[in-house]
């Protein structure tokens, strides 16, 4: 619940000079009759605005205040405030250099308390009085940095790297603003999780477990999550979010950080082939995903702890008993942001999704593409150390683009280059049934039958044929001398008699 604001003391003292000269302004006094009532009004005890206590106030003080609210007839409370003090802001125990030398102090250590940054600020300050003057007390110090926005702040870097002295740049000159999507199914929310608790495998080991989550950033509702042994994957990322897009549909644009299951070429590619934008968080940029944060705190603070004390928690009862939670309580509780249950909102719209694709076309789409040359010689490729068959109608190609998941051997699939149309879908090499001897026919590559392209065509070759023909007609005589024939019965000279 919201506490009730308390006026300020300025906003105290002149509604309380207003109460005091209020019935004077109501009733005017007639001619020769205002002192009177001054005195009046003098005589009466009023609750002092700060301390409470009881008070009275001159003749001279009330006349005062009378003329001043009389003549500001369209705002007479506002004429009866304290004044600022003409120097307020300008903070002249902190001079310019002692500015100076805070900003750089806050510069290099941002994570450091007020009360830190005072001291080191009194210490410099004392080590070189003439350039700096006196030191300023912490309050001063404090109320300076809290003005100027000098906050403290958790350091975004755990190592000095260039994309976390870029975030911390971008904190600094960007603002940041909560946002929210106009449509259901126009943004999702996807991130891992390690959970607080560990699991019973079957080895007699505890285990801990990583949690996927996947929200819809409008209705904030939870469209899956599950749980999975050991650490992120791209696997697990593809097996969880195919369940959330069954479930809800498909959404234009997922968000999630910067993990390697997220960067993934099976992840990446397979949000492009389902026309669903991938868009990163910055770097070291979590606030991005705060959503999913809140999220995970609802999962420990409420899921979890109920979890604690059963002592064979497995795998499967942890799943079960978080997608009971999720869709029985989290997305039909009210939402305290929106107002209304996450499910609620969600069936109300307005909705951009689309439907699903089936399991096999899913498992399709979250696929890595990579070429792949053919070794002629038996018309297979490599996979991971795998040899992979081609069809022989195939056997022409040099290169050839394949799709597969590196968890999943078992599906790979040849695909067209220039369309990633699926051509077929290609098997491991089998030595041993190979060695039976049984060989197919090869299939055709062209227009005309392989039996056309083996038979024999007598005479002469075609190019041949033109250029005799291109020879004979320039007329010239043959460019060599034939040999005289001689009879069989004459012997050679070189013939022995």
């Amino acid at each position: 619940m919201s506490e009730r604001r308390r006026p300020s003391l300025h906003e105290r003292w002149a509604l309380l000079r207003f109460a005091v000269v209020g019935p004077l302004l109501a009733s005017p006094p007639a001619r020769g009759e205002l002192h009177e009532q001054l005195e009046d009004l003098a005589g009466r005890t009023w609750i002092h605005p700060v301390t409470g206590e009881p008070t009275r106030f001159g003749v001279s003080t009330i006349e005062r205040w009378f003329y001043a609210a009389r003549r500001a007839e369209a705002d007479p409370v506002s004429a009866l405030r304290k004044k600022v003090r003409k120097d307020a802001g300008s903070r002249p125990a902190m001079g310019e250099k002692l500015r100076a030398a805070l900003a750089t102090l806050y510069s290099d250590h941002r994570g450091w308390s007020y009360q830190l940054h005072h001291d080191n600020l009194r210490a410099l300050a004392l080590a070189e009085p003439a350039r700096l003057g006196p030191p300023p007390s912490y309050a001063t110090v404090r109320r300076y940095m809290k003005a100027t926005g000098l906050l403290k702040r958790r350091r975004i870097r755990a190592r000095d790297t260039e994309g976390a002295r870029r975030a911390e740049r971008r904190l600094d000159q960007r603002e940041v603003r909560s946002y929210e999507a106009a449509y259901v199914n126009g943004l999702w929310h996807l991130d891992f999780h390690v959970g607080s608790l560990r699991v019973l495998t079957s080895a007699g080991e505890l285990a801990a477990v990583n949690l996927l989550g996947v929200l819809d950033d409008r209705s904030r509702l939870g469209c899956h999550a599950q749980w999975y042994l050991g650490a992120e994957s791209s696997e697990m990322l593809a097996h969880g979010l195919s369940q959330a897009l069954q479930k809800r549909g498909l959404p234009r644009e997922v968000m999630s950080d910067n993990g390697p299951a997220e960067r993934a070429a099976e992840t990446t590619e397979g949000l492009g082939r389902l026309g669903i934008v991938h868009s990163p968080t910055l770097e070291h940029s979590p606030y991005q995903n705060g959503k999913q944060e809140s999220f995970w705190g609802q999962v420990e603070g409420r899921l979890l702890a109920m979890l604690e004390n059963c002592k064979e928690l497995t795998l499967a009862l942890l799943n079960e008993a978080t997608l009971a939670w999720l869709e029985l309580e989290y997305n039909r509780e009210v939402h305290s942001e929106i107002g209304v249950p996450p499910l609620r909102r969600f069936l109300d719209g307005p909705d951009v999704g689309r439907p699903s694709p089936t399991s096999d076309e899913l498992r399709l789409a979250f696929t890595a593409s990579q070429y792949r040359t053919q070794r002629h010689s038996d018309g297979t490729l490599s996979l991971e150390g795998r040899r992979f068959e081609i069809p022989s109608r195939y056997r022409h190609l040099d290169r050839v683009a394949v799709r597969w998941a590196r968890w999943d051997l078992s599906h790979v699939w040849m695909v067209d280059e220039r369309t990633s149309k699926v051509l077929c879908r290609l098997f491991p090499l089998d030595r041993t049934r190979n060695a039976d001897g049984v060989r197919r026919t090869l299939e055709s590559v062209a227009d005309v039958s392989t039996a056309d392209l083996l038979a024999p065509k007598p005479g002469i070759a075609p190019l041949l044929e033109q250029l005799m023909a291109d020879y004979r007609s320039t007329g010239l005589p043959p460019a060599y001398v034939p040999m005289a024939p001689r009879s069989d019965t004459t012997p050679d000279q070189g013939d022995a008699p």
